[in-house]
């Protein structure tokens, strides 16, 4: 059985420049290294806040990469140059409001700006795409909201299977 293969896209303009670091995208790689113990590859983009590039970006990570799994950092808030949510959209078989329901409403619990923010999530095929905050202690805190569904949505829509690391997280799979 090969290792399932996860995107880890950063979007932003600053970043992909080169102005500054991306901790976003490691932020995320470190969450995953805790949250599964199944073994995995990752596939990293760093990119900048262009729709078609995201767009782009996407396509190939569930078309040809075989990703089950992509998750997004950046451009979700309210700037004119915030476009990652309508790049997933436009990529997007199904939305999945639920997702971008819940990591607002944890992250309300900490900054009142949480309502500002704009991520979604969507299935391209056999991919969840999971659009995250930006800034590293909220992905972390996100991803312990929604991550309990991920394997479980990714099993249902034909994706590789996600084993978490029952001690860090526990995954939610239906009892057969």
């Amino acid at each position: 059985m090969s290792n399932a293969r996860i995107g880890i896209v950063t979007v932003s303009d600053r970043a992909s420049a080169g102005t500054y670091q991306d901790l976003s995208g490691p932020a995320i790689r470190e969450t995953l290294h805790a949250f599964l113990q199944s073994p995995w590859e990752e596939c990293y983009r760093l990119i900048p806040d262009e729709g078609p590039d995201i767009e782009a970006t996407l396509r190939q990570l569930c078309d040809e990469e075989g990703c089950c799994l992509v998750l997004t950092t950046g451009g979700t808030g309210p700037a004119p140059r915030d476009v990652t949510p309508e790049a997933t959209e436009a990529v997007c078989e199904k939305l999945m409001p639920g997702f971008g329901e819940l990591m607002r409403a944890v992250s309300l619990r900490y900054v009142p700006t949480a309502i500002l923010s704009r991520q979604t999530a969507g299935i391209r095929g056999r991919t969840l795409i999971v659009n995250l905050p930006g800034k590293p202690k909220s992905i972390r805190e996100c991803l312990e909201a929604v991550f309990p569904a991920i394997p479980y949505c990714v099993d249902l829509i034909g994706g590789a299977y996600l084993e978490t690391n029952e001690s860090v997280l526990k995954a939610f799979r239906p009892k057969n």
